[in-house]
């Protein structure tokens, strides 16, 4: 949304050297955000770069499994985490990936990279 993080970001989502992939929550979240803020051409258009520059990643069964096992944990240690939080780390987890986020919840898991 023409952040500054959104900036500093932009180098590790141009590049060709990892697979990017974009839990489908984080469409959700970010669609949703979009039409509150913006419209919905701005949001089609959002959803539609995250398609081109990443794998969106599909809730499955055994996913949602884990994310509610990270997510009862998680709840105990920090502070307003909530369930799509645990999706992203299920997620990330899973693929043996790092999270890209300003999220301030995930700040101190040695599976993020916090863009702040």
């Amino acid at each position: 949304m023409g952040t500054s993080a959104g900036e500093r970001v932009r180098e590790i989502i141009d590049s060709t050297v990892h697979e990017k992939v974009t839990p489908s929550i984080c469409v959700a979240e970010v669609y949703a955000k979009s039409l509150r803020v913006e419209d919905l051409e701005k949001a089609e258009l959002r959803r539609s770069f995250m398609r081109a520059r990443s794998a969106v990643a599909s809730l499955t069964e055994e996913l949602a499994v884990e994310a509610a096992k990270i997510d009862v944990e998680m709840k105990k240690m920090v502070e307003g985490w909530g369930l799509a939080d645990s999706i992203v780390l299920a997620t990330t987890r899973k693929r043996k990936a790092k999270v890209v986020t300003g999220d301030e919840h995930f700040k101190g898991l040695t599976e993020t990279l916090l863009i702040l």
